[in-house]
This record gives structure tokens, sequence and C-alpha cells, in this order.
């Protein structure tokens, strides 16, 4: 945990490579619970991106080392996720309140472990983490309105409905904080490259062997957004149906989600259907309070497309003005910004045309009268 706590001097000292090749080999077996495999998985998913990244993308490594490799991988296993460092560890399992009796607002709250980005870092887990809170109404309106759908009550599934649509507006809210605690130079030119994965990414087209896990190279996408269950259980309780290519993206993404929130998207997924019950209804109040919902998610995701142009398209432009200087430092510890996901999601997809086609196949999903 020491060697965690250090992770931002370490990498920007150029150092913490060294430091991983003299740790010893790390047991798991006297692990206990839950909460120790993820605060564990934690733990070892920073420490890994630190030590692949410490360099920037001109000089990552191969191999990660087996005193790293083996407990990370046997951790991974046990909780069911990726030997990666996902949504999961980033947002979900990194907090803590300062006062243990105090409100879970950003004011009261830290981050456990970090890397280098300093307090735009921790604004942008934070801001992200406070997004997964405001939605939490969100997801028990899921279960009422499920409910409501096989009684056929038509009033309890109105007011699900409506909660649903108040927590997504929530969440807009909660997003637009990111502009308060993120500056954008300091998310692009230092922390993305933290949250790059080995799939789908030019900087390393081969993945990453895990010493004494595979002799092969593994490839493993960067944390993501899309890693989040909260929007794709909103998208299989409205009905919401995306293109083809950006589906299979957004599926091959639940593979990085802890296994209950897999499971709970895909027990969605086969539940009753929401929109067919408004459909078949034929009730005005009922079909307004539905597109309110699928309305609120769009706005949602436009959101989200404007902060990503203003923290990585716009940031991206003035990077490759800053390239082009004579006196451009290597590795993100300096802050030369990355060149290799300019137009590519940390998660590997394709950002821009990703987003807005989520966007609109959202959007089409509204209810004609």
């Amino acid at each position: 945990m020491d060697l965690a706590r250090e992770l931002p001097q370490l990498i920007t000292g150029h150092q913490l490579r060294s430091r991983v090749h003299q740790m010893p080999q790390l047991s798991t077996q006297h692990l206990q619970g839950r909460e120790e495999l993820h605060l564990a998985h934690l733990v070892l998913s920073f420490i890994t991106m630190g030590y692949v990244w410490q360099e920037g993308e001109e000089g990552t490594v191969q191999v990660l080392p087996r005193n790293l490799a083996v407990p990370y991988w046997e951790v991974s296993q046990a909780l069911g996720l990726p030997p990666i460092l996902s949504h999961a560890d980033f947002v979900l399992a990194n907090w803590r309140r300062k006062d243990p009796n105090g409100p879970l607002e950003i004011e009261n709250l830290d981050t456990i472990i970090t890397l280098p980005g300093g307090e735009s870092l921790r604004g942008f887990i934070l801001v992200t983490l406070l997004v997964e809170k405001a939605a939490v109404p969100g997801i028990k309106a899921i279960v009422q309105a499920l409910g409501a759908t096989l009684q056929r009550d038509e009033e309890s599934l109105h007011r699900a409905l409506q909660e649903l649509a108040g927590a997504i507006g929530a969440m807009s809210q909660a997003l637009r904080r990111m502009h308060d605690y993120v500056d954008p130079e300091v998310f692009y030119s230092v922390i993305r490259i933290f949250l790059s994965g080995w799939k789908d990414n030019p900087a390393m087209p081969h993945g990453l062997i895990y010493e004494g896990v595979s002799p092969e190279p593994l490839a493993f996408s960067g944390g993501s957004a899309a890693q989040s269950s909260v929007l794709h259980a909103f998208d299989e309780l409205l009905g919401i149906c995306h293109r083809h290519d950006t589906a299979a993206f957004l599926h091959r993404m639940r593979d990085y989600m802890p296994p209950a929130h897999r499971a709970f998207v895909q027990e969605l997924r086969a539940a009753v259907s929401v929109r067919q019950c408004v459909l078949a209804a034929g009730d005005a109040r009922l079909r307004a309070a539905f597109n309110r919902c699928v309305c609120a998610l769009t706005d949602f995701r436009s959101q989200h497309i404007a902060i990503v142009t203003k923290y990585i398209a716009i940031a991206a432009t003035k990077a490759r003005a800053r390239r082009a200087e004579p006196s451009a430092s290597a590795g993100p510890s300096a802050g030369k910004p990355p060149a290799a996901l300019e137009a590519k999601g940390t998660g590997g997809s394709q950002i821009f045309s990703f987003l807005k086609s989520i966007r609109d196949s959202t959007r089409e999903g509204l209810i004609s009268a």
C-alpha cells in the first residue's frame, strides 16, 4: 500500500518501474472477503497503469513482471474482473468520506489512490462518482417499473418513469460539474494516458504479456464510461436499440463490469418490455412520461459529447500545436500529450462517431403519438 500511496511522485520521478522490480512476490492467500479483494484490485490496477505508461506512449513495455502480474491475475479471477484499470476500480471502488458521518458530497469526498493529475484527477473521479450517485433513484425506479408492468399497474408505472426521468436529469446536473473541477489540458496531456488500455491502441498494438500468467500477449480495453452499468440498464429498460457496430462495442464493455452488475443488465434484457406496455396502453400521459425518460437520456448523451469535445477534441488540437514546438518533452509526467488515441476513447472506440451514434439511436426511441 505504501507504493500505491506514492504513485504520482514515483511516476513523475520515473522511478515506479524500478520500485516494482524490487517488490517481493505478492501473495493473495491472506485476502479475506470481497472488500479486501476489491481494494487489492484497485491498488494493483493503479500500479499496473503507472508501470505501463510511466514513460508515455513512446516508452511502453511489452511485459508486466511476474511479481505484479500473477497476484493481479489471481485477484481479477476471484472478482470476475479483467486485469486492467476499469470504471469499477477507478470510480466505484476509489472513494472515501473525509468525515465518516458527513454527506456523500464532493467537499466531503476524496480518492483512495491517485495518479499524476492532482486536483483535476481527483475532480474527474469524484464528479463521475456523483453521476453514479445521482443514478441510484433511477436504478430503483427500474425495479418499480418492471413490477408495475407485470402487474399492469399504469399508475405505478407512470410514477416509476417520472422517477427515472428525474434521476437522469440529476445525472446531467452532476456531469456539468466536470467543468468546475477538471482542467482540460491536464486531463488530456497528463491523466488520459493512464486510462488507456492495450486493445485497439496503436501505442501498444500487440497487447501486454502478463508474466507467469500467459506466454502470449493479452489485450484489454482501457477504462471507459461505457463500462458503467447505469446507462446500459436504462437502455435495456427503455428498449433503446443501438446500431450494430456501436452495440457490439457496448456489449464488449459489459465484460469489464462487476459480475453482479453485468447479470443485472442481462436480466433487464430478458425482462418484460416496458416500451410495449406503454404502446399497448395507448395512454397519452404514460407515453409522455416514457418520452421524458428518452429525452433526458438523449440530453445526457448530448452533454457527454460536449464534454468530450472540450476535453479531447479541442484539447487535442492544442496538444498538436504544442507537439510541434521544439521544446516538447517526453513522458506523461512532463505533460507531453499522447497522440495514439487522439480520435479514440480510452476504451478503444472511434469516440465521436460512437457517441453521436448512441445519442441518435437513443432519440429514435421516442414513442410518437
